[in-house]
């Protein structure tokens, strides 16, 4: 699509929320809804998971797998939709994450508990990735920017919903529930997205066998953070960083494979930083690198401040709701103004993780309700950051995707967002090792690692910072129609 082309005006939500577009818009996000909740309920269930079945040795492989599973998913969405159109896509994905749950929800040993988050991850993934990939088939362009809100806002709800639930079952002894009741909720889901994405009369018929599926890149990115997870295994600091070297190595293979491949996973330009929609992409992982910080905030508030894990992880939720918050107030903005909230957010971000640097190791004697009133507001800032760009970064990847290749680029936002958490998060760990986590430990060492842990990753937002500036600039000019 050449870069001349003006993005999509901007609708009210009343123009999303009313009448058939709201019914469209409650199939879209049930789905991610679905997934992202799970994705908090287990993270709240799984010690209870651990002391009943064992395994605990395995205990991050949970994620690990559910995340490779859920990026294949996400690849898989776009040959999916083709072949089964927009209603029997949406059906065989929430089919199989019914069919993990009840995996999960049955599991007696860790290892088919490993087997139910791996197909929960497969059906999940695929939900996401179609839950955007339709914003462009059911809705039309004026609606996207709030569509693309509306989606993405869900993850933050799932983060305020999800521990909850998780807690509640786990509390009360009954762990399994938190899976079995995702039965139900898939059901009444599946029965809004029969009724709401009848096929149109005049809808062409599914293209069976197309598009194809990229194998070796998938593959490769699959791998990565495979290796990038067993790196971590390792108690030692240099097997560690070997993994994430590894793994970092395959993925840039996808890439530079992907670049000359006859079947893509990514849209032609996507593997360009130099091209807007390059840029735009490495935006999206950059912002998610930088939030990964979150997965060791409660460690730190409560070692280092004494908060319950309750409380702990719910200050930690300040972080998903800013990105939440953020979203759906920002997805009102289109044309400069939009510029303005591509260019803020990731900055906003920056400064916020360089105030976690500061406040989180601190041992500065604070009253408890100040400390808890800037933490709130330094954790909000870091997702507000992420949130108040994240509507005009996706509504930008569906203007500039090039023709024919609109499923490949909005699947591809899940992958990239997917790959950026998984390669975050061991990154983390990394950094958080090496800084002392473990060696001294205690308290000294958490104070040196939230200090170094929070510092360096405010690097990948201010790139992306930088970007964004080049992107507003120059997005919008001739110029840019040649840059992919």
């Amino acid at each position: 699509m050449p870069s001349s082309t003006p993005l999509p005006a901007n609708a009210s939500w009343g123009d999303l929320l009313k009448g058939k577009n709201g019914l469209l818009a409650l199939a879209l996000t049930g789905g991610v809804a679905l997934h992202a909740i799970n994705v908090h309920i287990v993270t709240t269930v799984l010690p209870s998971v651990v002391q009943e079945v064992g395994g605990l040795d395995w205990y991050a492989w949970n994620t690990t797998l559910f995340v490779v599973a859920s990026i294949v998913g996400a690849a898989f969405s776009v040959r999916l939709l083709s072949s089964l159109g927009p209603r029997g896509a949406c059906l065989a994905a929430l089919g199989v994450f019914a069919l993990g749950s009840a995996l999960c929800a049955s599991a007696g040993s860790m290892g088919w508990m490993l087997l139910g988050r791996s197909v929960q991850g497969l059906g999940g993934g695929t939900l996401a990735a179609l839950s955007y990939a339709l914003i462009r088939v059911v809705f039309e362009p004026s609606l996207w920017l709030r569509a693309v809100a509306l989606v993405s806002g869900m993850w933050g709800i799932a983060t305020l919903c999800g521990p909850a639930a998780g807690g509640l079952f786990a509390a009360a002894g009954h762990w399994r529930w938190a899976f079995w009741i995702l039965l139900p909720i898939s059901l009444f889901q599946a029965l809004v997205v029969l009724v709401q994405l009848r096929p149109a009369a005049d809808a062409p018929p599914p293209q069976a066998g197309k598009p194809e599926v990229p194998f070796v890149q998938v593959a490769l990115l699959a791998f990565s953070v495979l290796l990038i997870a067993a790196g971590s295994l390792s108690p030692q600091l240099l097997w560690q960083a070997l993994g994430v070297a590894g793994g970092l190595a395959l993925g840039a293979a996808a890439i530079a494979l992907d670049r000359r491949a006859r079947v893509r996973l990514l849209p032609v330009g996507a593997t360009s930083i130099g091209s807007p929609l390059g840029s735009v992409y490495a935006i999206v992982a950059l912002l998610l690198v930088g939030v990964t910080t979150e997965i060791y905030v409660p460690y730190f508030l409560q070692l280092l401040h004494g908060y319950t894990p309750l409380a702990a992880g719910y200050l930690t939720a300040a972080m998903a709701g800013g990105w939440s918050a953020g979203s759906l107030l920002s997805s009102g903005r289109s044309g400069a103004a939009a510029g303005s909230m591509l260019r803020a957010g990731p900055l906003l971000s920056t400064l916020s993780l360089l105030v976690l640097a500061v406040l989180v190791p601190s041992s500065a004697e604070l009253a408890p309700g100040l400390r808890l009133l800037l933490l709130g507001l330094a954790l909000a800032g870091a997702g507000a950051g992420v949130g108040i760009g994240w509507p005009h970064l996706l509504n930008r990847v569906l203007s500039l995707a090039p023709a024919g290749e609109g499923g490949t680029a909005s699947a591809a936002i899940t992958t990239i967002q997917l790959y950026g958490m998984a390669v975050g998060a061991a990154v983390a760990g990394l950094v958080a090792n090496v800084a002392g986590l473990t060696d001294p430990g205690g308290v000294p060492g958490a104070r040196s690692a939230a200090v170094w842990l929070f510092a360096s990753f405010a690097l990948a937002p201010a790139l992306a910072t930088l970007l964004a500036r080049r992107i507003t600039r120059t997005v919008t000019t001739p110029s840019a129609a040649t840059a992919g």
